[in-house]
């Protein structure tokens, strides 16, 4: 069995996992079919209201696919091309400037629960 060893937590290593969640999220999530949804006019017979369902399954379907694929091309070339990846980063980067900071959703083992500064 392996067994996790405590990572170690930086500020500066918070700031760094913040800026990859961020751009990664954008580059696999924000700026993939669901900007085809997002880009629509609100229904104004259910418009925010929770009992209605605002996206179809199969537009769910294609959403999260898109995402899956995005960031599984994203993480290998995580390991097989450090320069791209930064430099994928990068770009991402530029769609997050106005976004808040992540905080952790569930306690990991030996992070806190804390936000980047």
């Amino acid at each position: 069995m392996h067994i996790m060893e405590k990572p170690n937590v930086t500020p500066k290593n918070l700031l760094a996992v913040a800026r990859e969640a961020k751009a990664l999220v954008a580059l696999a999530f924000r700026n993939g079919p669901i900007e085809v949804v997002h880009a629509g006019k609100a229904c104004p017979t259910c418009f925010g209201n929770p009992e209605y369902s605002h996206i179809t399954q199969e537009e769910m379907r294609s959403i999260m696919k898109a995402a899956v694929d995005r960031m599984y091309t994203y993480l290998l070339m995580k390991e097989s091309d450090k320069a791209a990846y930064d430099t994928l980063l990068s770009f991402g980067e530029k769609y997050t400037k106005a976004w808040d900071e992540p905080t952790l959703t569930k306690a990991i083992r030996g992070i806190s629960n804390s936000s980047p500064k």
